[in-house]
C-alpha cells in the first residue's frame, strides 16, 4: 500500500515535471515567434520609412525645380519686358495741298496756277539700346506714297550712261542708320548712314518743329533735304554746349544743277557711293534748337570731282565749302527763328563743260552753275495760347534763295534769285497733330516776272513710344 501511494506520488511529480518543462518548451517558442514577427514589422517599417524619406526628398526635388521653373519664367517675363523697355518706336509725316503758279521751262514768264496734293513724307524711326552706352536708330522715309525710282551707272556701256529704273511715283529712302557709342555726356561716336549737322532742317525737320506749312524753300534751293551721309562722327554735350565733328561721304559733281546749287549732288539717287572724295563736317551749338533757344554754327569742305561716274571728263577739283549761321529764341509764347547760308564751289565753269557732254545727261539741264550760292530765312509766331487759350500759333515768314549769287564767267542769270514773303496759322487740337494754313507771295528778281500768290494747307503729326 505504502509503495502504491509513493508511486504514485512519484508519478505526479513526474507528470508536474514534465507538465512544467512542457510549458516551457511551449512558452520559448511563442517567444521566438513573437520576436520575429515583431521583427519583421520591424523590417517592415524601417523599410516604409525609406519610402516616405524617398517620397519627401522626391516631393522636395520636384518643389525646387518648379520654383526654378517659376523663377526662370519670371527671369524670362522681366528680360522679355526690359528688352521691349529697351526699344523705341517715332514716327512723323505730313500730307499738304498747294496752290502755286508753275512755269513750263525757265524762258516762260506767264506761268500757269496748278493745285496739288501731296503726301509729304512718312517717316518711321527705330531704335534700341543695348545697354547705358551702345544703342542703334534706323530711320525710314516714304515720300510722295511711292516707292521710287533708282539711277544706276553702266560703266560697261560703250561711252558708260546713266539707266534709271521707274518702279512707282514716290520714294522710299533710308534716311538714317547708325550706331552709337557714348560713355559719357560730354563725348560719343556714331557711324553708319548719319545726318549732317549743316542748315536747320538737319535738326527741325518734324512738322511741329516749323512753322510753315512745308521745310523752309530757302534752304531746299541751296541743299540736301535732311542731309545724310555715311561716315562716322564724334559728338558730344559740355555745359550748355553741343558739339560735332564729322567724317562723310562727299557729292557727285554729274549732278549739280543751276536751280539747286550742290542739293542734287547727293549720292543718294545711286545703287553705290562713290568715297574718292570724302567730306568734312563741324558744327558748335550753344543751347538746344530741339528745346528752345540757341544759336549755332557750321561748317561743311569737300571735294566732289572725285566721286564722278566719268571722272576723265575734268580734272579739277570742285570743292564745295559750306558756312551755316543759325539762331532761335523761344521765351514763352514767343518764337523767333533764323538761318543764313552760304556756300562756296570751285571750278563750276569747268564742271559746267564736263556735264553737257556726259551721256546720258540731258545737256538742255545745265547753264550756269555758281561759284558761290546764299540763302536765309526768318520766321516768327506768338502763341496764342498764353492770351486766349486758343491752342493756335500766327507766324509770319521770309525765305531768300540766289544759286546764282556769282559765277566765274558771264553775267549770273536772275532768274533762280526767289523771295517768299507768307503769313499763316499753326492749329493744335492735340499736341501730337498740328494742322497748318499758310498765304504769301513769290517774288522773282527779273522785272519780266510779276509777282505771284500762293497758298498752302497741311497736316502733320509726330509721336514716340
Amino acid at each position: 500500500m505504502k509503495n502504491m501511494f509513493k508511486h504514485g506520488k512519484l508519478n505526479l511529480l513526474a507528470m508536474t515535471v514534465a507538465g512544467l518543462f512542457s510549458a516551457q518548451a511551449m512558452s520559448a517558442t511563442d517567444s521566438q515567434a513573437l520576436a520575429a514577427a515583431i521583427a519583421q514589422q520591424e523590417k517592415q517599417l524601417m523599410a516604409l520609412k525609406s519610402q516616405l524619406e524617398a517620397l519627401a526628398k522626391q516631393q522636395k526635388k520636384q518643389q525646387l525645380q518648379e520654383n526654378n521653373s517659376s523663377k526662370s519664367t519670371i527671369l524670362a517675363q522681366e528680360n522679355d519686358a526690359n528688352k521691349l523697355s529697351q526699344f523705341s518706336f517715332k514716327s512723323y509725316g505730313s500730307a499738304v495741298y498747294t496752290s502755286n503758279k508753275y512755269y513750263d521751262n525757265v524762258q516762260d514768264t506767264h506761268p500757269e496756277r496748278r493745285g496739288r496734293f501731296d503726301l509729304e513724307r512718312i517717316v518711321t524711326e527705330f531704335g534700341y539700346q543695348f545697354n547705358d552706352e551702345w544703342d542703334m536708330e534706323v530711320e525710314i522715309e516714304y515720300e510722295h506714297g511711292g516707292t521710287g525710282a533708282s539711277l544706276e551707272y553702266d560703266g560697261f556701256d560703250e561711252f558708260g550712261e546713266f539707266e534709271t529704273e521707274i518702279e512707282s511715283g514716290g520714294e522710299v529712302m533710308i534716311e538714317k542708320a547708325q550706331i552709337r557709342y557714348r560713355p559719357s555726356a560730354a563725348f560719343g561716336v556714331k557711324f553708319g548712314n548719319i545726318h549732317l549737322p549743316v542748315g536747320l532742317s538737319s535738326t527741325l525737320h518734324k512738322p511741329n518743329q516749323y512753322l510753315t506749312v512745308q521745310r523752309h524753300k530757302s534752304e531746299a534751293a541751296m541743299l540736301p533735304a535732311l542731309w545724310n551721309e555715311n561716315g562716322i562722327g564724334v559728338f558730344g554735350q559740355v555745359a550748355n554746349f553741343h558739339y560735332q565733328a564729322q567724317l562723310v561721304s562727299g557729292l557727285n559733281s554729274e549732278y549739280f544743277r543751276t536751280y539747286d546749287w550742290i542739293a542734287s549732288g547727293h549720292q543718294t539717287r545711286f545703287e553705290h557711293v562713290n568715297a574718292d572724295d570724302l567730306a568734312y563736317v563741324l558744327r558748335l551749338d550753344y543751347g538746344n534748337f530741339k528745346t528752345g533757344s540757341a544759336v549755332g554754327v557750321s561748317y561743311y569742305y569737300g571735294n566732289t570731282s572725285g566721286n564722278r561716274h566719268k571722272t576723265n571728263k575734268i580734272n579739277v577739283d570742285g570743292t564745295v565749302s559750306i558756312l551755316s549761321i543759325a539762331g532761335a529764341y523761344v521765351e514763352g509764347p514767343w518764337i523767333l527763328r533764323g538761318q543764313y547760308l552760304h556756300g562756296t564751289l570751285s571750278d563750276a565753269d569747268a564742271i559746267t563743260q564736263a556735264n553737257k557732254t556726259t551721256p546720258g545727261l540731258k545737256p538742255g539741264n545745265f547753264a550756269q552753275l555758281g561759284s558761290e550760292s546764299e540763302a536765309f530765312f526768318v520766321e516768327a509766331g506768338v502763341d496764342l495760347n498764353d492770351f486766349l487759350s486758343l491752342p493756335i500759333t500766327v507766324f509770319a515768314n521770309i525765305d531768300y534763295s540766289n544759286p546764282l549769287k556769282a559765277v566765274e564767267s558771264g553775267i549770273a542769270s536772275k532768274r533762280y534769285e526767289n523771295t517768299w514773303i507768307s503769313a499763316g496759322i499753326n492749329y493744335f487740337p492735340i499736341p501730337e497733330i498740328v494742322i497748318k494754313a499758310e498765304a504769301g507771295v513769290q517774288q522773282v528778281a527779273v522785272a519780266a516776272i510779276e509777282d505771284s500768290q500762293f497758298f498752302a494747307l497741311g497736316v502733320g503729326y509726330q509721336f514716340s513710344l
